[in-house]
């Protein structure tokens, strides 16, 4: 017998979704804390709305709340109907049925929604079978169609695949095969681009697009960023500490914001170019057709068949003061130039720092020369350790290089962090206890306090949030201005690169596809595949 509020699929004019005065709060060890503050909206058929806001606003946590996804800690209150049947108190079966068939989700990172034990035919067939019965060569037959349809290559030859074979932007269209497989009303991607490279972004999105058309799927898309949002979606509901501030047509809040949180969230992007260069700085580092090759090693004996060009034939001039933007997709050899110049791994051609060439630097003057080559990393969270506080944290490189006579190591301490902009009075605090932005600042003081004379930023902003980014693009601006330094700023956001960059390097598949002065390549890319990067980059911020 079938449960008489289970779901039939949605009226043609009806809405899929209907969220109305939903509160979620958690409770743990005896502490509320409220997460969403009576949020109201609506899905209509084949529409797309998106749930727009910083980390903390509340978007994923009202998105999981529709089909009851958050646990037993939360405490959910209020309406969430799909297809006219109430969600909040409806039977584990109901909401069971509901689940992947008639709303599915995509996750940011693919690799921790697949399992890694599994092909990806496995993976796809399992939800096949459990929700349609289909086995055998009808499975593999949807299978098939469904990463034709998400635009995988060849998709018989890789049903075999463990998801770490595929790149970022396979496993994306996998997820999306995933959701698809049931054939859903509605689609709900949390923040689905964010961990991909530009060009592969809008791949993603325009096939999004293009599924919803021809699908007739509705989508609940969250997104912390703006551009994509305005290239997406329909109606736009903007969140800010668990509440809707403001919702309308896309076009309409876009042409005119009406709270200030959205026009805040509008106006954050970086800006400006990066200051004039002093003619007279001097050069920091600079190299010399720069090769890293690995062996490619095959047979018993191990002999070298061929060779990975990781990078083949990079020349750089970096002085005082100036920023060398890198760019390129996922895998094009950016961070591995880096490194090779820190000498972190091994490379060939002359790398001169200051004046000397370190490519055949033994370790022992080496050591003494890493006072003054620092790297602050994409991840906050991931370079800091969870069981020092903040104070260690920034003065670990103190320990190893030593203080400057006449100073104190806690005064060091405090005074670099009064500089990045973190409260001196938190150095006794742990780094879990910080927001993203924060913890970025933490990084930056721990590769500041030692007076580097040279920065590498590898994608130091794009974890995090729009105005936050802003925030550390501005700081970073102000201590190469104090300090002299010389950047290498790697990164695959443009938007950031082209505020803070006076050189750029464009690097495809380990070549140096193009390189000159930053406001040139903006202007008047000189190959199809700089000018390709920068469609995808900048498509989303014209009109």
């Amino acid at each position: 017998m079938t449960d008489p509020r289970a779901p039939g699929r949605p009226a043609q004019d009806g809405p899929v979704l209907e969220v109305r005065d939903l509160h979620v709060a958690f409770q743990t060890e005896g502490r509320v804390t409220p997460a969403v503050r009576g949020v109201s909206f609506t899905v209509n058929r084949g529409e797309t709305v998106a749930l727009v806001g910083e980390s903390g606003s509340g978007k994923s946590v009202t998105a999981l709340s529709t089909v009851r996804l958050l646990g037993e800690a939360a405490r959910v209150t209020g309406s969430v109907r799909y297809a006219g049947a109430e969600m909040i108190d409806a039977p584990e079966p109901v909401l069971r049925a509901v689940r992947g068939n008639d709303i599915s989700f995509i996750f940011q990172e693919p690799m921790t929604s697949l399992n890694p034990l599994h092909t990806i035919e496995k993976q796809l067939a399992e939800s096949l079978a459990l929700h349609q019965g289909l086995t055998g060569a009808r499975a593999r037959a949807r299978i098939i169609d469904l990463l034709t349809r998400v635009g995988i290559r060849d998709p018989d030859t890789r049903l075999a695949d463990y998801p770490h074979q595929l790149s970022g932007g396979q496993r994306q269209r996998v997820m999306i095969a995933m959701a698809l497989a049931n054939g859903p009303d509605l689609l709900i991607a949390d923040e689905p681009t964010t961990a991909l490279d530009v060009t592969i972004q809008a791949q993603i999105l325009d096939l999004l697009a293009d599924l919803k058309r021809d699908e007739g799927l509705s989508m609940l898309f969250i997104s912390h960023d703006l551009g994509i949002v305005r290239r997406i979606a329909d109606r736009v509901c903007v969140m800010q500490g668990g509440e809707i501030v403001e919702q309308g047509p896309v076009a309409e809040i876009f042409a005119n914001p009406q709270h200030p949180y959205t026009r805040t969230l509008l106006a954050a992007e970086p800006r400006g170019v990066a200051d004039p260069i002093d003619p007279a700085a001097a050069e920091i580092v600079a190299t010399r057709d720069l090769r890293v090759w690995f062996p490619i090693k095959r047979g018993f004996l191990r002999r070298t068949v061929g060779h990975i060009k990781a990078v083949n034939g990079a020349t750089i001039r970096v002085r005082a003061g100036e920023t060398l933007g890198i760019v390129g997709e996922s895998g094009s050899g950016k961070t591995t130039l880096a490194l090779a110049i820190m000498r972190l791994i091994e490379s060939r051609g002359p790398i001169v720092f200051m004046g000397r060439d370190i490519s055949a630097a033994a370790s022992r003057d080496l050591r003494r020369l890493r006072r003054d080559m620092q790297i602050v990393f994409q991840d906050p969270f991931g370079s800091l350790s969870p069981r020092m506080t903040v104070g260690q944290i920034i003065a670990e490189g103190l320990g190893v290089h030593g203080v400057e006579k006449g100073r104190d190591k806690p005064q060091m301490v405090a005074d670099i962090m009064a500089e990045v902009g973190l409260d001196p009075g938190a150095m006794d605090r742990y780094p879990h206890e910080f927001s993203g932005g924060q913890r970025q600042r933490i990084a930056i003081a721990r590769a500041m306090i030692l007076r580097p004379k040279v920065v590498v930023l590898d994608e130091p902003t794009s974890a995090l949030d729009m105005t936050v980014q802003v925030q550390i693009v501005d700081l970073l601006r102000q201590l190469q201005r104090r300090h002299g330094l010389a950047f290498l700023f790697i990164s695959h956001d443009l938007r950031v690169v082209r505020a803070m960059s006076h050189q750029i390097m464009v690097m495809r598949a380990g070549e140096v596809v193009e390189q000159g002065d930053a406001a040139r390549v903006f202007s008047a890319p000189a190959t199809d595949y700089t000018r390709a990067l920068l469609a995808a980059a900048f498509r989303d911020h014209h009109g």
